[in-house]
């Protein structure tokens, strides 16, 4: 493996040579308009089955509405209203998908985020390990604007990046928009074969400035662990105690976006993988941060790398607005240092509540 380029994102304010913005290869680039809307015109719009037949239209169209309305449950195996016809049109809609993807007849957008293969796959090898093995608790999600632009910051931890596809399945589950969670990731995702296209798929891009500004810009929902690696890659005697937040870079892109800041909180990460070591040398080596030692792995080999079961809490805090500012508040240093500290200790007071709360790690 090449050693990975790992540049804090509020370091960078402008576009990276290392890791560049693909052009997709496949499917159709959706059109440069605003966030969820043009996305769900891409997805679910007229184009896809423009050429269906009256009657595989309602299929697919009844197919897709099952997804929608029954998605948590189809997945915990609950059984559906309707019986054998859900089966029946959730297979109609599930070839009527296979056929789209074969045939090319699909949108990404210019990041290479495909909403579709997100939604009806993604997402659906993602919610078993959500709902089922981490039992994932969510509170605040009120918190979360239902339309517009908004910049979701949170604690990053856990040793493997977990936390940050549990908090993207959370806003899509439970928020009544079933809004969709763009996250900012290092280079080191976008180096890595077969990681680099699921994540560039499921929306992730670079986390500079740029593109999260872009994105907000067209009213998404962008999520970003300021942390980075020295929060993924922290000792277990370190955990809830969060890391510097840099210098305010992602305090600085919402300022000039003129949207609001969520702090979010998740209790349950720091146990899964009790970091007690870091083979450093091993590190260098590989090019990668830190090489974690873990009570089963490096151990147990591939099983050591099975998660501990814990039980997790995702909370979404009081939005923070940056409306009232003026334009070139963006420039200001103190500003941002006293919104990144407002936020940093609004996150670190809601993870010690949350402990406090909780009766058990794994309960």
């Amino acid at each position: 493996m090449p050693d990975a380029k790992v540049i804090p994102f509020d370091d960078d304010n402008r576009p990276r040579g290392g890791a560049k913005r693909p052009a997709p290869r496949r499917g159709r680039q959706a059109g440069r308009r605003g966030g969820d809307e043009a996305a769900r015109d891409a997805a679910g719009g007229p184009g896809p089955v423009a050429d269906a037949e009256p009657a595989e239209l309602a299929a697919v169209a009844d197919g897709a509405e099952d997804a929608t309305d029954d998605g948590a449950g189809d997945a915990a195996g609950a059984p559906g209203p309707g019986g054998g016809a859900n089966w029946e049109r959730r297979l109609a809609g599930g070839l009527a998908f296979l056929r789209r993807r074969l045939t090319g007849d699909y949108d990404i957008d210019d990041f290479g985020y495909d909403r579709e293969l997100t939604d009806q796959v993604l997402m659906s090898v993602l919610r078993p390990l959500y709902e089922r093995y981490f039992r994932v608790e969510v509170k605040g999600i009120e918190n979360v604007p239902a339309e517009g632009g908004a910049l979701i910051v949170a604690n990053h931890s856990g040793t493997l990046p977990l936390d940050a596809l549990m908090m993207q399945v959370a806003v899509h589950d439970h928020h009544p928009a079933r809004r969709h969670l763009r996250l900012l990731a290092a280079d080191l995702v976008f180096m890595l074969p077969v990681v680099n296209e699921l994540a560039r798929k499921a929306g992730h891009t670079l986390a500079c400035a740029e593109d999260a500004e872009v994105l907000l810009g067209r009213g998404e929902l962008v999520g970003v662990m300021p942390e980075g690696f020295k929060g993924i890659g922290k000792p277990f005697g370190e955990r809830y105690k969060l890391q510097r937040f840099g210098r305010g870079g992602f305090v600085s892109v919402a300022l000039r976006a003129g949207t609001p800041i969520v702090p979010c909180s998740i209790v349950g990460a720091e146990e899964i993988y009790p970091m007690l070591g870091n083979a450093k040398t091993l590190a260098r080596l590989l090019g990668i941060p830190y090489f974690p030692l873990t009570p089963t792995f490096p151990w147990l080999g591939p099983l050591g790398m099975v998660p501990l079961p814990t039980k997790w809490t995702i909370q979404f805090g009081e939005p923070i607005e940056t409306k009232g500012y003026p334009a070139e508040a963006a420039e200001d240093p103190m500003l941002m240092f006293n919104l990144t500290d407002q936020v940093r200790e609004q996150i670190q007071h809601s993870l010690y509540r949350l402990l406090v709360q909780r009766r058990s790690v794994f309960f």
